[in-house]
């Protein structure tokens, strides 16, 4: 989502609202009915579009006024003037408390927690990877809807499929299909991916680099252990 000038925060930016309102969801977020919630989504699907164009702009402010209206002692004038938000390097997008607009479409449309000043930087990792998007992979003849493969919301809520799932001839690991299986890809995919990626202490290394170097049944075993060790 687009963000305004560096400099003095204006009271009523919309992106402030919508950056707070993402700072105080688990309290705010069972204060808004289902209608309001709904409207709420489509106005931030549009204010997140990555074109970032004038309608962009109108549904941001919408949403923020929507927020205003509803929940005046959060949003209301008195109550948005005490906002404190800062703006990121070079003119980026203002946050509160380390949560900023796009945070607020991730939780209500996107429907996972990987924002805030904890687990966003951790998405942003995630999402900087190499990656395909839906079309790419059909193109190849590939399946970006199944469920043993991984699919990140980036940008915009558009689709990623991180490229390590798929081998030089573009089809998926066999292994990436029976680890993401394990590991509940198609519930969890920021997990399963956060372990593909991530160095591992057993394996010396990320186990996404041990693809296709013969090390295939280590790489399930080791997700199998660490599936079966949380319960």
């Amino acid at each position: 989502m687009g963000s305004p000038p560096m400099g003095r925060e204006d009271p009523f930016d919309p992106h402030v609202t919508l950056a707070a309102a993402a700072a105080r969801w688990d309290r705010l977020s069972g204060r808004l009915g289902p209608e309001d919630r709904a409207r709420l989504a489509e106005l931030l699907a549009v204010a997140r579009a990555p074109e970032q164009d004038e309608q962009a702009r109108r549904a941001a402010v919408r949403a923020a006024r929507l927020l205003r209206e509803r929940l005046p002692d959060e949003f209301g004038e008195g109550a948005q003037a005490r906002l404190v938000a800062v703006h990121g390097a070079a003119g980026g997008p203002p946050t509160v408390q380390g949560f900023a607009a796009e945070d607020l479409a991730v939780l209500l449309i996107d429907g996972h927690r990987m924002v805030g000043p904890v687990l966003g930087p951790v998405r942003e990792r995630l999402l900087a990877e190499p990656a395909l998007d839906p079309d790419t992979v059909e193109r190849r003849g590939g399946s970006p809807y199944s469920p043993d493969l991984i699919r990140l919301r980036g940008a915009g809520g558009r689709l990623r499929l991180p490229s390590f799932q798929f081998s030089e001839d573009a089809l998926p690991w066999l292994t990436v299909l029976e680890v993401n299986a394990l590991l509940d890809a198609d519930h969890d995919p920021w997990g399963a991916a956060d372990w593909w990626l991530s160095a591992n202490a057993w394996l010396g290394t990320s186990p996404a680099r041990l693809l296709g170097t013969g090390r295939d049944r280590q790489l399930v075993e080791t997700a199998r252990f660490l599936m079966e060790s949380d319960y």
